[in-house]
């Protein structure tokens, strides 16, 4: 995989770590030096680019640019309570359970649950996406809030399949494995997409990233994974998506425009 960088002269230091932990991930980039990278530079360039500038390391698009701004979550994170968050009521995080989100994202899940003491191992198998949230998590350690979150989630680059596997076979013991598919499209009676609002800037620019490719992220074989390591699997859904490989969960919290499927895994590896 190969892509520009456009960079600001201040960030030389920055693009040449950036160039080498690509590297070793498979993504060669093609630096483009520019004075200044702002709205109107960004519509000039609308495709698909890293950016390294004063505020980070970002992925722009289409005019826009987006990062997994972990900082902008805190507000959030110092208002959450468990009668306010269903997914820490799912999770169980404030028994401070050993957890895997392996559908990372923008990592703001997983952050969440962090904030309510689970130990979050966070999968993200895309080198883009995962070097987005490395330079995330690197900025979180140094905020004097955030820094006690992060303190409770690691970082994986793998393949989530892959890693839910090695799990298995090394006979690992989890508490609850977090899914949150990217991708799901049809309803509870399997009709049609229905239209959607449009997608907020962030999710509009991960979909050029990672198209929707056949079964890419629907989930099913996660979930399957899953249910062989953990205790307890959620699964994040829109309120009347179908159920993960049509497997009825044993539970469920319902919210107005989501839900989360729970399945209760007492065979798992002890």
């Amino acid at each position: 995989m190969r892509l520009t960088c456009w960079y600001t002269q201040q960030c030389v230091d920055q693009l040449n770590d950036l160039r080498v932990r690509l590297f070793t991930r498979g993504v060669e980039i093609d630096p483009q030096e520019v004075a200044l990278i702002n709205a109107k530079f960004l519509r000039l360039n609308p495709e698909l680019a890293l950016v390294l500038d004063i505020d980070g390391l970002s992925l722009s698009a289409n005019g826009m640019k987006m990062q997994p701004d972990w900082n902008a979550e805190i507000g959030r994170l110092k208002r959450a309570t468990l009668k306010t968050e269903m997914l820490a009521r799912a999770t169980q995080a404030n028994d401070q359970p050993r957890l895997i989100d392996a559908t990372a994202g923008l990592g703001h899940d997983s952050l969440l649950m962090a904030k309510f003491g689970a130990k979050v191992t966070l999968i993200e198998r895309h080198p883009i996406l995962f070097t987005l949230l490395e330079a995330s998590y690197e900025r979180a350690q140094i905020d004097p809030f955030l820094a006690s979150v992060v303190a409770n989630i690691t970082l994986v680059f793998a393949d989530a399949e892959d890693y839910l596997e090695q799990q298995y076979a090394k006979q690992q013991k989890i508490d609850v494995v977090y899914l949150d598919p990217m991708f799901p499209q049809r309803d509870q009676n399997q009709q049609r997409p229905k239209k959607q609002a449009q997608v907020k800037k962030q999710m509009q620019i991960l979909h050029l990233l990672l198209p929707e490719d056949g079964e890419m992220d629907l989930g099913d074989a996660l979930l399957l994974q899953a249910q062989k390591i953990a205790k307890r699997v959620i699964v994040k859904r829109p309120r009347h998506a179908v159920f993960l490989n049509n497997d009825t969960p044993q539970h469920q919290w319902l919210g107005d425009a989501c839900r989360f499927d729970g399945y209760f895994c007492m065979n798992s590896t002890e």
